[in-house]
């Protein structure tokens, strides 16, 4: 029994150390991924306590400080009604990364399941969903995510509609995936013997072929983080995000260049997070790629690789 609560004690420990050991390893293989995650991991709390890290209330103006350049009163300066650049940022951060992960993971979560089913039944199933999924894609995406955020707007809240003007083009990307995964899954021994032992379609499907759908889904759902930013962006640059005086990067963008002659530094430091954070997913979402491929992990052997 003591021995049994020993092991137990030693178990945080023991992953702890695991932990700090793969993290190491991860920054050293993939150096660019690890500094992408710091920043992404920054974000993260920057838009949980952006109430304590903003240096100024959103909403409030300075008159008197118009079009002011960065100076230790206002970090990253204020724009044409005298707003600090830096605290709007901070607290934009938060909305945009809340529209941006859940239409991913609604997204993708939905078009993976279309995708499994699609591919697992075949037949008159798979025919409508691809279909479906043709109709999608007729468009481009941002076209379409153009569209459906119109269509929504000034009838559902402003950041649902966000959400689900994202997440309707990510339904069809997802869905192909994952379907040609399970195409090739079918195919596998185990998947033959699991259904010679009598094992029931429902089954099969979450035990067997479900589980080796994640990978490829992981990658593609980081990849869209970055995809969802950029659309999100330009949707609130186009005034189909939330209103003034409500902060946005996509509406400090646009509020900074109608104003650019005034100030160059709003627009050129919100482009620049913008900008930054999309790196960041990008860089994150191709090391996934790597560490998860076989064909690639080969890569990964020599240190500052980034595949």
């Amino acid at each position: 029994m003591n021995e049994q609560a020993a092991l137990g004690a030693r178990g945080p420990g023991q992953f702890a150390v695991r932990f700090a050991k793969g993290t190491v390893r991860f920054a050293r293989l993939k150096p660019l991924a690890a500094v992408g995650s710091v920043i992404i991991f920054a974000l993260l709390v920057i838009a949980i306590f952006d109430p304590l890290i903003a240096t100024f209330p959103t909403l409030e103006t300075h008159l008197t400080d118009r079009n002011q350049g960065p100076s230790a009163t206002y970090i990253l300066g204020t724009d044409n009604l005298g707003r600090d650049v830096f605290s709007r940022l901070v607290s934009s951060t938060k909305s945009m990364l809340f529209v941006s992960i859940l239409s991913v993971v609604f997204g993708v979560s939905l078009g993976s399941v279309l995708g499994l089913v699609s591919a697992f039944f075949g037949g008159a199933v798979d025919l409508v969903v691809q279909r479906v999924m043709d109709g999608l894609q007729a468009l481009p995406a941002l076209i379409m995510a153009l569209s459906v955020a119109t269509a929504l707007h000034g009838r559902a809240d402003v950041n649902l509609s966000l959400i689900i003007a994202i997440a309707v083009i990510n339904v069809p990307y997802a869905n192909r995936l994952v379907r040609s995964t399970v195409l090739s899954i079918r195919e596998e021994v185990y998947i033959e013997a699991a259904t010679a032992l009598g094992a029931s379609p429902l089954r099969i499907m979450v035990r067997h072929v479900t589980p080796n759908t994640l990978a490829p889904i992981l990658v593609l759902m980081t990849n869209q983080f970055a995809w969802a930013i950029i659309v999100a962006a330009t949707l609130a640059f186009l005034g189909l995000g939330p209103r003034e005086p409500t902060p946005t990067w996509g509406l400090m963008l646009a509020d900074g260049v109608e104003n650019a002659e005034r100030g160059f530094w709003p627009p050129a430091i919100t482009g620049s997070v913008v900008f930054i954070t999309i790196l960041s997913f990008i860089m994150i979402g191709d090391a996934i790629r790597d560490l998860m491929d076989p064909r690639l992990r080969g890569g990964t052997a020599e240190p500052g690789g980034q595949g």
